[in-house]
């Protein structure tokens, strides 16, 4: 097996993307709207590399939050409101707004499981910053630590009650950032005394909410004058396993994003290097994904002990009726 999660490229899987699958086993596959058309289409492709990956365990992907990032999406799914729109239920009534998150993590936890997959990049920690570029924007619950830290923990609790493992993103933090990191990288000049009481105080907060963590490609030059967090030890090591306290299994955002430069194999051995346990290579060029898989070598100790416990510790879902829960999350919006 090889530290790294892939995507492909259509709503099938090839017959040499279930080879290399199976060849290289990496620790999963993440989908994407160009993979996805109807449910029926969904399962047999989750199923499809379910099989090629011959996994009993955890390996199919997904970013499902809500708002405008849904997989699985209208018509054949339902909508779901954005982090915001909880974020503002809280501020009408708290514990509405903590329910709502809950419910939120439940009702994708439902869908995602049906879908086939095993784990939900999501929730946001990130904070909602007035001028911040809207690459977060509407995904972020709220501009305050303490209710981003309490409503991610909630949605998270909800993913895991539903048989869902979260990944927390996108650590140690991109709601501040003014550019769109999928197209260049963002600077972060802010000194590292207020992104502790701020940024990178909603990831310490909720830093167990999660058992998978996400990197963001920003670069914070008082921290790192040279490197992006995901490349960067002192803020893999320092920021977000140190100060923070993250202690559980950590991947990069996808190394494809434009925020990053050099040779994909290189910038997969350099994010591993810097401390995280496995990448993300989404593009779904089968020779891009070659390229990645050759450059890199097998996990760490750490990284197998740390996968090891949360796929141990993943909870059996319990039972809903999801019509009733959309209900009340349409309740506790109000």
């Amino acid at each position: 097996m090889i530290p790294a999660v892939f995507g492909i490229a259509g709503t099938e899987l090839k017959p040499e993307e279930a080879a290399f699958l199976a060849d290289h086993r990496p620790l999963g596959v993440i989908l994407f709207r160009r993979n996805v058309d109807n449910p029926d289409q969904v399962r047999r492709l989750t199923d499809a590399v379910r099989g090629a990956l011959d996994a009993a365990g955890p390996c199919l992907w997904v970013d499902q939050e809500g708002g405008r990032v849904q997989r699985l999406s209208p018509p054949h799914w339902e909508a779901l409101p954005s982090a915001r729109r909880i974020g503002q239920a809280f501020d009408r009534d708290p514990q509405d707004g903590e329910y709502a998150a809950w419910l939120l993590g439940r009702i994708i936890a439902d869908q995602a499981a049906a879908a086939g997959f095993d784990i939900v990049c999501a929730p946001v920690l990130d904070l909602a910053q007035t001028g911040g570029h809207d690459v977060i924007g509407d995904r972020a619950f709220h501009a305050d630590p303490e209710v981003v830290a309490l409503l991610g923990r909630a949605m998270a609790d909800g993913l895991a009650a539903g048989g869902i493992l979260a990944v927390s993103k996108h650590w140690p933090g991109h709601g501040r950032a003014w550019v769109d990191s999928h197209l260049e990288l963002p600077v972060v000049e802010t000194e590292p005394v207020l992104l502790e009481a701020t940024d990178f105080a909603a990831f310490r907060r909720a830093a167990d909410c999660a058992p998978i963590a996400m990197t963001a490609h920003i670069r914070y030059p008082a921290i790192d004058p040279d490197l992006p967090a995901t490349l960067s030890t002192q803020i893999v090591e320092g920021i977000i396993r140190g100060w923070c306290g993250f202690d559980g299994f950590l991947v990069s955002d996808d190394i494809d994003m434009k925020a990053l430069d050099g040779a994909p194999g290189d910038l997969a051995r350099a994010a591993l290097s810097a401390g995280c346990d496995a990448v993300l290579q989404c593009s779904g060029d089968f020779a891009v994904m070659t390229a990645v898989a050759e450059a890199i070598g097998g996990f760490s100790p750490a990284a197998v002990e740390r996968w090891s416990r949360l796929s141990a510790a993943r909870q059996a879902p319990d039972s809903v009726d999801r019509a009733q829960l959309l209900a009340e999350l349409g309740e506790a919006l109000v």
